[in-house]
């Protein structure tokens, strides 16, 4: 059975950091462009990052540029999005995502396998 886990959500303080992780189960990590996608309470589904298949290739949203970073292990079948200088406008629940689309790509509605979502909260 195909799936993907999260974990490494919490609470944090503005400007602190965190490490999410999606481990894969049930198919290989590396056949796919991967990404994470957000939803803060109340708002839509938006597209944080990706990163393709060889891992090459990243990209990111401009509200994140240059504090999350995405990475992948296909060893470990893992991905992985380091976020640091935390906003309180980073809480949402984070969803890692798989496609099938040959490119990375930050559109929500073109991932096809997505994991349960885990908890960020960056509050003082």
């Amino acid at each position: 059975q195909l799936q993907l886990v999260e974990s490494g959500g919490g609470l944090v303080q503005p400007g602190g950091s965190l490490r999410l992780s999606c481990a894969a189960s049930g198919f290989t990590l590396q056949d796919y462009n991967i990404g994470w996608i957000r939803q803060a309470p109340g708002k839509g589904r938006v597209g944080v990052s990706c990163i393709s298949a060889s891992g090459s290739i990243t990209d990111y949203v401009d509200s994140v540029k240059g504090r999350f970073t995405i990475s992948r292990d296909n060893a470990k079948n893992t991905m992985y999005l380091q976020m640091d200088s935390l906003k309180p406008e980073d809480t949402a629940t984070y969803y890692c995502a798989a496609t099938k689309k040959s490119e990375c790509v930050l559109t929500p509605f073109l991932y096809n396998y997505w994991g349960q979502g885990t908890h960020v909260t960056v509050s003082s």
